[in-house]
């Protein structure tokens, strides 16, 4: 039973997300044959202030690029 965790920064839409655990679940049936009612993909959104990139928040981060 596949389980995988996809962490990303908030923002993304909903059709995004379906389209992300789609394509995941698809990669897994055609590389592994997994069975797509076996897997799992959980989708944990996270604010920018609560992600570290570059050794800064990545909200700083972004700003800092501007």
């Amino acid at each position: 039973m596949p389980y995988v965790n996809l962490q990303i920064t908030k923002g993304a839409t909903r059709e995004q997300k379906a389209q992300l655990v789609k394509e995941f679940t698809d990669s897994l049936v055609r590389v592994l044959g997994k069975k797509p009612e076996h897997t799992h993909i959980v989708i944990q959104e996270i604010e920018e202030a609560d992600w570290g990139y570059a050794g800064m928040l990545t909200d700083d981060w972004k700003k800092s690029q501007k």
